[in-house]
């Protein structure tokens, strides 16, 4: 039946005011995720799920389908998982036809490229999993050696075994991230979720991993893309 892409994009942002549409080196910051999703040629719809006209009509601009608004989970504690469920069904009723795999595309995440994408759903194709969650590993941060700090600063280990042992000895952990999400769009509408049963994670390389909440992240986003745009020159 197909492959939705599925792009949520919330007017209401707190930390960063209009965040989804403000300017990321020359254009709106959700333009670089639409423009992934279209290059990727990997998808029968590429749709923004939004309750604002002013997103909507720059997602338009840049080839996404906005045929309507998002219905609910448009507030500040909805699941965002639950947003894109909500539009999938919508746009079930909508285009009058389902879709096999629906995967979700946060817009917060620029540095992620049509090649990510494509691979995401290479391996999504080859495992026996109707769920995959997009990761990247951890490095120098590396949560082994966190603590948390009481009232005086003074630290309690959370894993006081693994100060005992070389960083190199230590397992590999790794960390969600809203780049590439992917799930059987029926087992999703099951799960309302995709943590669903017998989820798998996919790693994707700490620079795709990138995503902005807040204005340290922003800053933080900026610096990847320059350090990448620098390496493919």
């Amino acid at each position: 039946m197909g492959t939705i892409a599925i792009i949520p994009a919330r007017g209401g942002s707190k930390r960063i005011p209009k965040k989804n549409i403000m300017d990321f080196f020359g254009k709106p910051l959700i333009a670089w995720t639409i423009e992934a999703a279209l290059k990727s040629g990997r998808f029968d719809k590429v749709l923004v799920s939004t309750d604002d006209n002013e997103i909507a009509t720059v997602a338009r601009d840049f080839g996404a389908e906005v045929p309507f608004l998002r219905e609910e989970a448009a507030d500040d504690f909805s699941p965002v998982s639950e947003a894109t469920l909500s539009s999938l069904l919508q746009a079930e009723i909508y285009w009058g036809r389902g879709f096999d795999t629906v995967v979700q595309l946060m817009a917060n995440c620029p540095i992620r490229n049509e090649k990510d994408i494509a691979t995401s759903l290479d391996e999504f194709n080859t495992h026996d999993s109707d769920f995959q969650i997009s990761a990247f590993e951890y490095g120098w941060m590396n949560p082994w050696w966190a603590s948390k700090l009481d009232e005086k600063n003074r630290p309690t280990a959370m894993f006081p075994k693994a100060l005992e042992s070389r960083s190199q000895d230590l397992e590999k952990l790794y960390c969600p991230t809203g780049a590439i999400w992917i799930a059987s769009a029926d087992h999703f509408k099951s799960a309302k979720s995709f943590y669903g049963e017998g989820h798998v994670y996919s790693s994707v390389p700490w620079t795709t991993a990138v995503d902005i909440d807040d204005y340290e992240d922003l800053k933080m986003a900026k610096a990847v893309f320059m350090m990448e745009k620098s390496d493919a020159e």
